[in-house]
């Protein structure tokens, strides 16, 4: 059970320090392969792009999971606290509509790249494992937004 919790808590923070890590090193060596061994890498540039784009989809989650996503926190405000969480319990109903929508359409385009086989150029990745970056990271996030909404609705339970 802790150990559950513990991942709960801390998979996205972890992963994105990971792949932010992982993204610095290759490029902080292709720029001294580059600049002081006057050779540049061929794949580093490349990996580099889609250790970032998993980043961007995993950081997606860990938005939802700390309830800070951006929004026009100006028009909730006017509202009554009451008024505030039903809005923000809509605003969190319609993120999961949109996130499970870009995992529907992910998966279809993850199955047809599984098909075609298709590699990047330099390092000869499957295209799926990019393509998947939608997927894992708006997956993750509609369970971090069901999470989202069973907690304001007990909070609004709670103020009743």
């Amino acid at each position: 059970m802790r150990l559950l919790k513990f991942i709960d808590e801390n998979f996205e923070k972890y992963v994105c320090i990971a792949l932010m890590s992982a993204m610095t090193l290759i490029l902080a060596v292709q720029v001294f392969m580059r600049y002081v061994m006057q050779a540049s890498l061929t794949w580093s540039e490349e990996l580099a792009r889609y250790i970032f784009v998993w980043l961007i989809y995993i950081g997606i989650s860990y938005g939802a999971k700390i309830m800070k996503h951006i929004r026009i926190e100006a028009a909730v405000m006017v509202l009554p606290k009451r008024g505030q969480r039903y809005v923000e319990i809509l605003g969190d109903i319609l993120f999961l509509g949109f996130a499970l929508f870009i995992v529907y359409t992910s998966w279809g385009i993850v199955q047809k790249q599984l098909l075609l086989g298709q590699t990047s150029p330099a390092i000869q990745m499957p295209m799926w494992m990019l393509y998947s970056a939608p997927l894992v990271g708006f997956g993750l996030t509609a369970i971090r937004e069901i999470q989202a909404i069973v907690h304001r609705v007990r909070l609004l339970r709670e103020e009743a």
